[in-house]
This record gives structure tokens, sequence and C-alpha cells, in this order.
């Protein structure tokens, strides 16, 4: 409300024509300044004479006041520019007095215009640093009330270059909200304890909880590009909210805006930098193509289209069941002028439906991402889970087989490897399924597995942000979990590049870094959001799930690796697979009742042996499975043969 009242009185009533009313009363006051510093300050001078040249002076000041505009300018913003118009304006009004009064007296016209030209020499220095003294005034003065009269946020600056500079204007030039910047901060130990506008430059070791509580910091921006993993982990770790600029190149009219600063992201603590693709073969292979993207409105689908929207593609296809979610997909492409798609609600389960749209749009290039993936609902459900992630892999890999599509790639997770859940186990067969089907199809199956996707639908992040919304503590499974983690576009370029190198039969496998600690993220989300653990929102621990994995892995026993061009794509080395069996009993299990849960489960651990439930109630057949290897002592592939009749 004061901030509309500030607004308000300097638009109603700092008008520009009381600035040039203000400016004149100025350039009269300085003109008899300037008399009586040159008669040593005496009044030893003619004053009916003195009276006769201020309306000269007047007329001449409004007019060169005019031409120029100096008194335009908002004065509470005034910078080098307005100073510079000053500048011209005092100019004009020196030269034309100037030439006034030589041609007075060259001619002697009038004897009372005969005013000594240090008069006027001195008359123009002083009317320039009143006048530009009184904005500056002016300008600290509505500072200095608006910060006293209004509740400012108090504010740390990381970076004190060029971005860091550009930021502190931002803040200081904001209307909506005052910012009141406490100091810099920098890593460059040659700008401690130097200033920008007054503002003292410190070393991040200075930067402590004591000193924030004392001198009362809200807010840390984070205006440097080239920050540290390692000190922007110690930043989150005060007791403050940290926010960052985005990069130059979001700016908006090459300016930074106040809204723009947004809060750092989990992302950004991932401690690896973000993984770059920068192939330009990628262009080449998809120009031309039409290409499906099954789960085409998924968190790793929608960025797939985003993505492959960039491309000189013939056309995309999405394919979705979700009819909500594929329509938000379907304007966010509109609305960036994208038309070569068409979005088509359909269920993978559905055969006729896939074939349909195979005949109808013949597709050369097949991205499935579609699949059910929460494990604890898939403990519960195996019956769904074979339905979508194996039957519906089934039969889109086989109709993609039959069209002769050039190359399906599938969208596998790091939980298909040793599973110990139901949607792990699902997501194996998927990808023995299509590993079956490239010794007997023109079309290259690849597969591309990778650990947990930041920000994903159902995912751990969106699940955090929701429980800080409503103040209640984050539940966590366990303390000591850890998962590998990398972005929805990082996912999604890898993808893509995992498809262009393919050459079928692979299981490509992604370097995402040291897998990450979820207890440390979950404190490092409640600290990103400004709050305190514990004080303001607790960690509870409740125990594994169902399925639940303690580590994820991203190759299974028995597997290894061979290096690609790109250092971050790994090709995993399976262990040989008797093809034409597993092929049959994947196809029989697509048939199984739904009733048979149990039958289903027993099945699935006999065709992946290295499956072992954990946390769930199918561990008992694992149990069963060490009971009668103890007892007849039979080899482990013996075993497995007669799994299905324990």
């Amino acid at each position: 409300m004061i901030n509309n009242y500030f607004t308000y009185f300097s638009q109603k009533y700092a008008s520009k024509w009381l600035v040039l009313a203000i400016d004149l009363a100025i350039v009269l006051s300085t003109f008899f300044m300037a008399y009586l510093i040159r008669f040593n300050f005496t009044l030893n001078f003619d004053l009916k004479q003195f009276l006769i040249q201020l309306p000269f002076l007047a007329i001449v000041a409004t007019f060169s006041f005019l031409l120029i505009g100096s008194f335009k300018s908002v004065i509470r913003h005034t910078g080098f520019t307005d100073v510079v118009n000053l500048f011209k304006s005092i100019s004009v009004m020196s030269l034309i007095c100037i030439a006034v009064v030589s041609v007075n007296r060259m001619f002697e016209i009038l004897p009372e215009f005969t005013i000594p030209l240090s008069i006027v020499v001195m008359h123009a220095l002083l009317s320039f640093v009143v006048l530009s003294a009184s904005r500056l005034l002016f300008k600290m003065s509505y500072k200095y009330l608006k910060c006293k009269l209004m509740s400012s946020k108090r504010v740390l600056i990381y970076g004190a270059g060029d971005s860091g500079i550009v930021t502190y204007n931002a803040l200081i030039s904001n209307v909506t909200t005052k910012f009141q910047v406490v100091g810099f901060i920098d890593d460059n130990s040659k700008k401690k304890g130097k200033s920008i506008n007054g503002i003292s430059i410190f070393s991040k070791e200075k930067i402590n909880n004591d000193y924030i509580e004392s001198n009362q910091i809200d807010e840390l921006i984070i205006a440097s590009k080239n920050i540290e993993k390692e000190n922007l982990i110690d930043l989150v770790n005060l007791n403050l909210k940290i926010t960052k600029i985005p990069p130059i190149e979001s700016w908006i009219n090459g300016e930074l805006n106040v809204k723009q600063i947004k809060q750092v992201q989990i992302e950004d603590l991932l401690g690896r930098p973000p993984i770059e693709i920068n192939n330009p073969n990628l262009i080449n292979e998809f120009t031309g193509e039409t290409v499906i993207v099954t789960g085409a409105a998924g968190s790793i689908g929608s960025e797939l289209v985003k993505q492959l929207s960039n491309f000189n593609v013939k056309k995309l296809i999405l394919v979705d069941q979700a009819e909500s979610a594929l329509y938000d997909v379907q304007q966010d492409l509109k609305q960036n002028g994208k038309h070569n798609f068409t979005a088509i609600v359909a269920d993978i389960r559905d055969g006729l439906r896939i074939d349909t749209i195979f005949q109808n749009h013949k597709p050369t290039m097949v991205f499935h991402a579609a699949a059910y993936k929460h494990v604890p609902l898939m403990e519960e459900s195996p019956y769904e889970a074979i339905k979508i992630n194996v039957n519906g892999t089934k039969l889109l890999a086989d109709t993609a087989s039959r069209y002769n599509v050039k190359k399906f790639v599938f969208v596998s997770t790091d939980k298909a490897v040793n599973p110990t859940s139901v949607m792990g186990a699902t997501k194996r067969m998927a990808e023995m399924y299509i590993s079956c089907l490239q010794k007997e199809s023109k079309t290259k199956f690849i597969t591309t597995r990778f650990g947990n996707v930041l920000g994903s639908n159902g995912s751990v992040i969106p699940l955090f942000k929701k429980q800080i919304e409503n103040g209640t503590p984050l539940t966590l499974t366990h303390r000591d979990i850890t998962r590998y983690f990398m972005t929805i576009p990082e996912a999604s370029q890898l993808v893509l590049e995992a498809g262009t190198m393919g050459k079928g039969g692979e299981i490509f496998i992604f370097d995402m870094g040291e897998s990450v600690k979820i207890y440390d993220l979950a404190k490092n989300m409640i600290k990103l959001s400004g709050l305190r653990f514990p004080e303001d929102i607790d960690i509870k621990i409740t125990g594994l799930r169902p399925g639940e994995k303690l580590y994820e892995e991203l190759l299974a026993n028995g597997e290894n690796t061979l290096s690609t061009y790109h250092k971050k794509i790994m090709i995993s080395k399976t262990r040989e697979l008797d093809y034409d069996k597993i092929k049959s009993e994947i196809e029989e299990l697509c048939i199984t009742n739904r009733f048979q849960n149990n039958n289903i489960v027993m099945k699935m651990k006999r065709l992946i042996p290295e499956y072992k439930s954990n946390n769930s109630d199918y561990e008992r057949f694992d149990k069963r499975v060490q009971i009668y290897k103890k007892v007849k002592g039979i080899s482990k592939d013996r075993t497995n043969k007669n799994y299905g009749n324990l």
C-alpha cells in the first residue's frame, strides 16, 4: 500500500512541469550565487541590473530545458544519461548567454545585459553541480523513506562481477518489492574488502549462520554462473532461502527482471556437471522420419516429443491413454508453433488399435516410453504390470517388426537390474522379449536403461515439494536409501542419442555419476525452501515399501560394459539367453489369468533367476527355492527349470 502511495505521489505530483519549475528556480538561485562569489560574497553589484537579467536568463534556461528535455526524466530513477542531459541543457544555456553578451558588448545594444563572462562560466558550473546534486538527493531521500516505511527484504548477492551488478540494479529498481542489498560475496580474494556502490564485498568464509542471524538476512541470490557444486552445497546448508538468476540468454530484452529470479533447484545439487549431447548426427537421424512416441504424455515421453519436434521429422505420432495429459502436450506443441504431429488416445494393450495406427501412419521409428512404474502399486497388481509393461511392449514390438520399422527404442529402468520388485521384473522381461525379437526381425531393437528422473510424475521430488508446501514432515522409507538421478531433459537426450548409435540388440546404460543419498536430498530440499531442518520441517522414516531396493544398480549379475563414442553412454553385455524358450514362456505369461498373482510371480522368477523379492509377500517363494536346493543339492539351472512346479 505504501509502495502504491509513493508511485501515486510521484506520478501525480512530481510531474515533469514541476521538475521544470524547480530546475528553473535552481538556475536562477545559482545565478545569484555566481554574483556573490564574483563580488567576494558581498552585494557590491548593481541589483537593478541583476533583476533585469533574471527574466532573460529564465527565458534562455526554459528554452534550453525544453530543447534537451532534461526535465522529463523520472527523478527517483536518475541515471548517467539523465546527468548527461543536464550537462547538455546547461551547455546550451551558457552558449546562448555568451553569444548574447558578446553581441551586446560589440554593438552596445543594452548596457544592462553586460554580464561578466566569469559569472556566466561560474553560473554554468554551479547550475550543473546543484541540479545534479538535487536529483541525487531526491533519489536518496526517496529510497531512504521507502526503506523506512516499507518492509524490505534483506539480501546477499553471490558474485561481484557483471552479473552481480546487473542483479543489484534489478533489485534496487524493483517497484513491487523493496530489496536491501546487504553485501556481495565473491570467491576472488582480490575483491575482498572492496565495495560496489557502497556495498561491501565479502569472502565466502565470512558468511555463516551467525552472520545471517545478526544481519537478519532473508535471501541469498546467486548471480555467478561459475559457482562450484561444493560451494553451492555449503550455501544451501545456511539457514536462509537460496535463489539464482537465470542464464543471460533468458533475460527479457537483454535485461534481468526480478520475477525471473527463481529458487535453486535440487538438480543443481547433483554433484556432477549436466550431461550435454552435441551430436550433429541426430539431425540426420530424424530428418524425414515418421516417429511414434508411446507414453507421450508422461515425463520422459513428453520431453522426447518436445526434443523430437525440434528436428526436421516428417511427422510425430503421440500415443497415450491419458487424454487430459495428452491434450496438455498437444497444446504446448501448438503454442510453440509445432504442427507436424498427431495426438492419438490409445492403449498399447489393444493390438488392433496399435495395428491400425501403424497401418495409417506407417512409422519408421518407435520410442516406447509407456509403462506402469510405481513399485508398491505394481507389487499389489502383478497382472496389471504384466499387461502394460510386458504384453503392451510385446504387442508394440511385434507390430513394429511386422511393419518393418527401422528402429524401436525401449525406455527401461535400473529397477530391471537384479530386480527385487514385480515392476522391475516386468521391465526386465520386456528387455528380454525385444532381445528375442532381434534374432528374427529387420527392425533394430534398442534398450536404454537409466535411474530415477528428477521431477518425473510420481517421483520423490514432487512428493517432497508437496509435503514442504503443506508443512508436513518429509516421508522417507529408509535413512540409508540411495538413488541415481538425472534430469528429464538429460534422460531424453540420452535416449535419442542411444537410438541414433544403436545397431540393434544393445542395452545402453548411462553414466549417472555418484548415487545420491535420499536423506541428504530431503534435507537440502527443506533448506532450499528457506526452512530449517528439523525445527521447521522434520524427516519421518516409514520403512522400505514392498519390492523397494535400498540401493539401485545399473548392471545385473554377470553383466559388464563396452564403451561407446559418448563417454556417458555404455553398452551392457548381457548373459546369453535361450531366445526361443524365453519368447514362448513370455508369450504364455501374457495370457495368464488375472486372478493368478502367485502363479504370475513364480513364472517371472523362473524366467529371471536374479529376481529376488525384497520386503514383499513374494519373498516366501525365494525361501522355498533355497530350501529345495539344499534338500536336493541340484544345480541352479536345474532349480530354475523346476521352479514353476514348486
